[in-house]
């Protein structure tokens, strides 16, 4: 069984263009995700995804390995699913999407999602941490049962607490591990409803009822959405120890 991580990334992100691409300490978030990911102990390989020639020249430049995939994805799922057809992946082989707007991203995060996966008997599972933080449009918020299935995903603060003040929401990590099978699955499925909406891609996944579980971690990685994510992960980065491992 490979394990294989695929980093889609985009230079027309309508939040923070061509925020791939922005450096911290000289280096593009793209690489950074890039690098982060390398040092995944379980997983064999890592590429970047996108049809960007701007972001194929720096993967170049920094070494790192990437497949051009088509400009016409809805969304990276689309993308890594295009990835994984070109690589031959095999039905039991493992996909790590991870999003490549992750500079803090903790490889021991993906490992323990991976380990997650093989664990249990979901389709599909993504992470989940806790946080306080309320109306925040960019974060995803996961409703997740007692069984640890995820039964819905909103932009909106999930639960809302009508009756009960709601301490804590759980929010969506940027690591998706997916089976070959399920991928697949999932590519074949037409836009849906909500996800529409919500621009939520995995909404996909829950309205056709395929099975998606969650682990939770205990992490301070958050995706760079907008200029203010992006000054805070500078911050972040200045004194961050896993940077050490492959800025050395």
């Amino acid at each position: 069984m490979k394990k294989i991580i695929l980093i889609p990334t985009r230079i027309n992100s309508k939040r923070l263009p061509a925020k791939a691409l922005l450096e911290i300490e000289k280096i593009p978030i793209i690489i950074h995700t890039y690098k982060r990911a390398k040092l995944s102990k379980l997983a064999d390989d890592v590429f970047v995804c996108t049809d960007s020639l701007e972001i194929i020249k720096i993967c170049k430049k920094f070494s790192a390995n990437y497949i051009k995939t088509s400009s016409k994805h809805n969304n990276g799922t689309e993308r890594i699913g295009e990835a994984a057809n070109k690589l031959k992946l095999k039905a039991k082989d493992l996909i790590i999407d991870v999003q490549g707007d992750e500079p803090l991203i903790n490889p021991k995060d993906i490992d323990k999602t991976i380990f997650f996966f093989m664990k249990n008997k979901f389709d599909i599972v993504v992470p989940n941490i806790r946080f306080k933080f309320k109306n925040n449009m960019n974060v995803v918020k996961l409703i997740i049962n007692d069984k640890k299935r995820i039964l819905w995903m909103s932009r909106s603060d999930i639960p809302y607490g009508f009756n009960e003040k709601v301490r804590y929401f759980n929010k969506h990590l940027s690591i998706i591990v997916f089976n070959r099978k399920s991928l697949i699955a999932y590519t074949k499925l037409k836009k849906s409803k909500f996800e529409k909406i919500e621009s939520i891609e995995l909404l996909r996944a829950l309205e056709n009822e395929i099975l998606i579980g969650s682990n939770s971690i205990n992490s301070s990685s958050f995706s760079v959405d907008v200029i203010e994510d992006y000054h805070k992960a500078k911050k972040y980065l200045k004194n961050e120890k896993i940077k050490k491992k492959y800025l050395m």
